[in-house]
């Protein structure tokens, strides 16, 4: 069914159908109703593709990932999704894998006009290069963020709240305290080992290389660092984990090694996942407000799309420490 169908069957000019589709008020209520009428009872839908060649919109927005199998960013993702839908428009979801160069793939869909617009909730590329994209297209930097980066970003701040979770250990009476990071080479991983050393530091507590292990996200890598921190002559005594997968992992490993958490060795994770609060022990952990996070994340982005002018740039949310029992001795 095409427009000029529907067109014939309500005795008006194809212009007049396009008008009552794009701009109803400039068409009369009784015009308006008889070509609705025969819209609604042929089924017609509009032709998307014909309607981006006119108007230059998709009515989509593309949402690049780092890892779609991380438990984290699911909660961030509904949060940009309700607020798109709610104004009309469709999320298509990439998944990098961590691999710069499909990120700079859908970078390119952007570049391509494929989009109206990109949340990124990853951000591995050069920094000229981002803020020169986003001169020219909507975009917005949510949970990674780069320093002196003049993007919208929406965050925590990571290494206040790394900072928090390895008081709170120290506050237990820690003094060996281990920390496994995520990839180094990603600024999440770096501002939260900032974080731990800064609470070590101000305690004045020895920050032994060999206490540092770096994971790569997964629950795996989680596991297999917390089974060499074990192994060292003088194992840590506690733990702070960069995410709440690894933490799970080092649990596992601690469980393995006939050891018990929190009364061997106590850990913390962070992001607050689901599972945080099924595993047992549950897991002690800070807390990211995930859903406002991508909620603020879009609207941001409407707003660019919608030609508005932002008055601030940086977005920093509330985290909290959460703790439970993987942490705290009974």
């Amino acid at each position: 069914m095409k427009m000029s169908d529907v067109a014939k069957l309500a005795n008006v000019s194809p212009a007049t159908v396009s008008r009552v589709l794009s701009n109803p008020d400039l068409v009369s209520k009784e015009t308006r109703e008889k070509v609705m009428e025969v819209i609604n009872k042929v089924n017609y839908k509009p032709h998307i593709v014909a309607r981006q060649f006119r108007t230059k919109e998709t009515k989509i927005i593309l949402v690049v990932v780092p890892d779609i199998t991380s438990a984290f960013f699911s909660k961030v993702l509904r949060g940009i999704e309700h607020v798109a839908v709610q104004n009309g428009y469709q999320v298509i979801l990439g998944d990098t894998e961590n691999d710069t160069e499909r990120e700079q793939e859908y970078i390119n869909l952007l570049l391509q006009k494929q989009a109206d617009g990109m949340v990124l909730l990853t951000a591995r590329q050069d920094k000229t290069q981002l803020e020169e994209i986003a001169e020219h297209f909507p975009m917005v930097l949510a949970c990674e963020y780069m320093d002196g980066l003049n993007v919208p970003t929406v965050s925590i701040d990571n290494i206040s709240s790394a900072r928090k979770a390895t008081e709170h250990l120290i506050q237990q009476g820690h003094t060996k305290i281990a920390h496994i990071t995520g990839p180094i080479n990603v600024i999440l991983s770096r501002d939260r080992l900032r974080g731990f050393q800064q609470a070590m530091m101000s305690q004045d507590l020895e920050i032994d290389s060999v206490y540092i292990q770096e994971g790569d996200f997964t629950f795996e890598s989680g596991y297999h660092q917390m089974l060499k921190l074990l192994a060292l002559e003088n194992p840590p005594s506690a733990v702070f984990v960069f995410n709440d997968e690894m933490a799970m992992g080092a649990i596992k490993a601690v469980k393995d090694s006939h050891l018990s958490v929190p009364e061997d060795v106590a850990v913390v994770g962070f992001d607050n996942i689901k599972m945080s609060s099924v595993i047992e022990p549950n897991l002690t952990t800070i807390n990211q407000p995930k859903y406002e996070i991508g909620k603020k994340a879009m609207e941001l982005l409407l707003k660019l799309i919608n030609g508005e002018s932002l008055q601030k740039k940086k977005f920093v949310m509330k985290d909290e420490l959460i703790i439970r029992e993987s942490s705290v001795k009974n």
